[in-house]
């Protein structure tokens, strides 16, 4: 890959930053969104970012064939992995998500209220998945902020192609973003970058987001989006046997996208008891699902520390199906690719990811929540399938207790454009409005 050094994360290995780099960094970016970014009207920010996207669905394209060619390396996802996740979130942008997006967030009469975005809105993200960090890019530019993304340490590469594409197709738009990256917790590069910024978001545990805090001013805004979690719930209406092999897809979907990792990825899968097809075979058919797309759609590399998590948990749940009728394990044959753990204990389980799943039979969504205690108040999203007459139930059932997205089983890792993370509006939460009373 031969690339240009438009931002530092493009340096090489042995280089070492600086405070004096990053202030400088900082001022650059300002001075750059005052001449390039200010003036641009919002119908040419979203035609730009809309022919960025179109460019990476072209097989031909040279920052989607970089991301598939050298990405494997880089991000530990398979080509197909990378593939999918690529399709998914640039199909994304179109102008009517975006004109969707700006009039839920922004839909006020225009002459009577004026808002404005941070100067410098700096993202400190975290690991590989690539998604928060593309998103983030996204809407610093609608709000015409400068940005400076700082990655986690050797989590560079996606965001960097994103960056680079913007920057081939507008160099002025391109100069207005800056991305870094290096090991958390360096408190000297990150005192410079944090007394620059107007706004900080930031993606990580609730014991980062809390450091982060307590080191910004008064007068900074701050974002946190902390660990949640996901499931899935199956209604009996669909366990039918001329509908299984689409749900049991869906689930599929969920648990292989972008390898399970994420907020949005199901650890567990809840399925009514007493469908046309009971809730182990559902698991079984789950199982051989999972097992037909690892050979087409293949898990990435894992740690050996990840891999050890996941060979530790099965061989718990081995012991316990040899001795126990109401536990089952399903897996892959000499490698830790994917697992299906069915069991009745109702309590929510904390997978270890990386295509390890639970199936758990319950009664009802009802029985579900009482074992949720543990992450009650952390829950991201819930896929479900049920008929449509009874979703609007669920996810009525659901909001009040209090998940912030219900989609439909198979869309998990597939948020829309006007997605509110974490229930709070996406572009709503980065502005500041002046209110003008004729």
């Amino acid at each position: 890959m031969n690339l240009p050094n438009y931002f530092l994360a493009d340096l090489p290995p042995e280089a070492t930053l600086s405070p004096t780099m990053i202030a400088a960094a900082c001022d650059t970016l300002k001075r750059n969104r005052e001449q390039y970014l200010l003036t641009r009207t919002t119908d040419d920010l979203v035609k730009i970012l809309c022919e960025v996207a179109a460019e990476w669905l072209r097989p031909e394209n040279k920052f989607r064939r970089f991301a598939l060619e050298l990405g494997p390396e880089e991000t530990g996802f398979s080509p197909a992995t990378l593939s999918r996740g690529l399709d998914d979130f640039f199909r994304r942008f179109t102008p009517e998500n975006f004109e969707a997006l700006l009039a839920q967030d922004l839909g006020v009469d225009v002459g009577r209220h004026f808002w404005r975005g941070p100067e410098l809105l700096v993202h400190i993200a975290a690991g590989n998945l690539p998604n928060p960090a593309w998103m983030s890019l996204t809407l610093g530019l609608l709000t015409r902020s400068a940005q400076f993304v700082k990655c986690a340490s050797g989590a560079a590469f996606l965001p960097r192609m994103y960056a680079h594409s913007i920057y081939d197709l507008d160099h002025k738009l391109g100069a207005c973003l800056e991305l870094a990256e290096w090991r958390g917790g360096n408190e000297t590069l990150e005192t410079a970058l944090f007394a620059a910024a107007d706004c900080v978001t930031a993606t990580g545990s609730d014991e980062t987001l809390l450091n982060i805090r307590s080191r910004l001013s008064a007068q900074t805004r701050f974002l946190g989006y902390g660990q949640r979690v996901s499931f899935g719930f199956v209604a009996r209406e669909v366990l039918r046997e001329e509908e299984i092999s689409k749900v049991v897809a869906r689930a599929a979907d969920d648990v292989i996208a972008w390898d399970q990792n994420g907020c949005l990825s199901p650890h567990v899968i809840y399925a009514e008891e007493h469908g046309e097809v009971e809730s182990d075979r559902f698991a079984a058919l789950l199982a051989a699902e999972l097992m037909r797309r690892e050979s087409v759609e293949p898990r990435g590399k894992v740690s050996v520390q990840e891999s050890a998590d996941i060979a530790t948990r099965r061989s718990m749940y081995e012991t316990l199906a040899t001795h126990r009728g109401d536990v089952k394990l399903w897996s892959s044959q000499n490698s830790t690719a994917w697992t299906v753990v069915f069991e009745h204990d109702v309590h929510f389980r904390f997978s270890p990811l990386n295509r390890f799943v639970f199936v758990k039979p319950v009664s009802d969504v009802a029985a579900v929540l009482p074992g949720m205690d543990e992450i009650i108040g952390k829950v991201s999203t819930v896929g479900i399938a049920a008929p449509p007459e009874k979703a609007g139930a669920l996810a009525l059932q659901l909001a009040r207790w209090g998940v912030t997205r219900v989609c439909p089983l198979g869309q998990m890792q597939n948020p829309p454009l006007m997605w509110r993370h974490d229930g709070r509006p996406a572009l709503g939460d980065l502005i500041t409005w002046t209110d003008f009373e004729l």
